[in-house]
């Protein structure tokens, strides 16, 4: 065992003892003293309890009980609590001030203290009632640590700058927490990308991600290899453990089967790495698009001519291959009100404001119209042949003309027709868009790409089945929604519009999607 999973083993022993030491029994009376529940109180959320009882764990609305006991809450100085974890980035950066503006929406103050080292707290007072009603405590540390927090009942959510793994999956299912692959347990707050960076007087415009990865890897570090000077490369990267460094591992370094070499330099906060990259002209970095400072970005390029530069645009689309979702983690487990409050707010319109405000990519959807099209048409005309010719890019064009694309897309994890964790709360966030009559009155075509490997028709029947599933759980998850009042259908144009280069399994994933055109 590991000494991360030991650590986390201990924990929740220590944790579990604790509790049993310290829990105390309550008895829960119906209004008219019929039912009686007899346990030992596990938790209160300010509307529901939770109690251990020889039936099972049970969970009973508060507001039909008496409760009875040394145990039972005070039900007029309850404070709801939320403790989250994770990433620094997110932590320091974004949260103050969604934590700020969902004050001032709901009409509380907030006061911000130092609860540690490595933790903020935020009390929101009630005027009306001259008291505390909530407190937030966010840790900052990384993504890894987030998770052993949550696995160790140390946080209430994750925050994460990449997605969960599949070690971090099993132990949070056997802690009784559920799936945390499961489209309810997870959601996007916002997001960046990585971006390759130089220092702004580098020649170099682009590089292609197999070279990026040999050069993070070591095994390209001259610029000559690159079509530069006779001169070493620098290489700088985010910290071992940081969101950054594993989402560069994932996304960047593991296709190629490639580890960081071992002259890289790290850097734990990316804005020391970006002035180091900056003020180097022998240097070559990566870093989040929501600070490149004054660094040069690097557009990708692949064999085929095809090339993406990071932009809120193509980060938005999850076109920009090197996208990076930043998550929240939500357990299993009821959070009180005002937490789900917030954690609500964090989708809502004024939140993809001050989203923006931060520096960062929001989760607002947008209409792009038909006329910026331009560079995936011409991507669409230069690989038609003999898979497929004119007549197809014909009706690719007759059916999407006058639609605009909506920036919400869909994509898949590699190897699988399983959506990948972005994707998933993308299908919510559509959903819950659906629901609110954002829609209504519009014909929404769930339009399903392939990649280029393999037979045209087949790779066409693919996608159109990944479009079917697509829609199928948008409007599973829309269940309130008025579907009346709007259309939906999916269909399929398999190759014909690629996003990037077939020849790396980082452009065979861009390619294959599903895309949202409204008309």
């Amino acid at each position: 065992m590991s000494g991360w999973r030991a650590a986390v083993s201990a924990a929740l022993f220590l944790w579990g003892w604790a509790f049993a030491a310290t829990a105390q029994d309550v008895t829960l009376t119906s209004q008219d003293g019929a039912v009686t529940i007899n346990g030992t109180l596990l938790g209160f959320d300010g509307e529901f309890y939770r109690v251990a009882t020889t039936y099972g764990e049970l969970t009973v609305d508060g507001s039909g009980v008496q409760c009875d006991g040394v145990g039972c809450p005070n039900l007029g100085a309850y404070v709801a609590r939320m403790r989250l974890s994770g990433s620094a980035v997110i932590a320091e950066r974004v949260m103050p001030l969604l934590v700020e503006a969902f004050a001032r929406a709901s009409g509380f103050r907030s006061e911000r203290s130092v609860a540690g080292d490595d933790r903020v707290e935020y009390a929101l007072f009630d005027p009306r009632e001259d008291r505390v009603v909530a407190r937030f405590t966010f840790r900052a540390s990384t993504t890894e640590e987030g998770f052993a927090d949550l696995l160790a009942d140390e946080a209430d959510v994750v925050m994460a700058l990449r997605a969960v793994r599949l070690g971090e999956v099993r132990l949070a299912r056997d802690a009784g927490l559920g799936d945390l692959r499961e489209a309810n347990r997870s959601r996007v707050l916002a997001l960046d990308g990585l971006v390759p960076i130089v220092a702004p007087g580098n020649p170099l415009d682009t590089i292609s991600l197999p070279d990026l990865a040999r050069v993070l890897a070591g095994e390209i570090d001259n610029w000559a290899q690159l079509g530069g000077e006779d001169a070493p490369i620098e290489v700088y990267v985010p910290a071992p453990g940081t969101g950054l460094a594993q989402s560069m591992t994932d996304r960047v370094l593991s296709p190629a089967r490639a580890r960081p070499g071992p002259d890289v330099v790290t850097r734990n906060s990316n804005r020391e790495l970006v002035t180091d990259v900056s003020g180097d002209a022998l240097a070559l970095g990566i870093a989040s698009y929501a600070n490149l400072g004054n660094a040069k970005p690097l557009t990708l390029t692949g064999r085929c001519g095809f090339s993406l530069a990071a932009s809120r645009q193509t980060i938005k689309t999850e076109d920009y291959p090197l996208t990076a979702p930043m998550f929240l983690y939500l357990p299993a487990r009821r959070l009180p009100k005002l937490a789900r409050d917030f954690l609500a707010y964090t989708r809502s319109p004024l939140a993809q404001i001050v989203i923006r405000r931060a520096g960062l990519v929001d989760q607002a959807p947008e209409e792009i119209p038909w006329d910026a099209q331009g560079d995936r048409l011409v991507n669409a005309v230069s690989v038609a042949g003999t898979e497929f010719g004119l007549p197809e890019l014909q009706e690719m064009v007759a059916t999407l003309a006058g639609r605009k694309r909506l920036s919400i897309s869909f994509r898949f994890e590699v190897g699988s027709s399983r959506l990948d964790a972005q994707s998933n709360s993308n299908v919510q966030q559509l959903a819950r868009a659906l629901e609110a009559g954002r829609y209504d009155t519009r014909d929404l075509l769930f339009a399903g790409f392939s990649d280029g490997n393999g037979d045209a028709k087949a790779n066409r029947r693919i996608a159109q089945s990944r479009a079917d599933a697509v829609l199928r759980a948008v409007r599973d998850a829309a269940e309130t929604a008025d579907f009346s009042r709007l259309a939906l259908r999916a269909a399929s144009f398999g190759e014909m519009m690629p996003m990037a280069c077939d020849d790396t399994s980082w452009g065979r994933s861009v390619n294959r999607r599903v895309e949202v055109w409204l008309k």
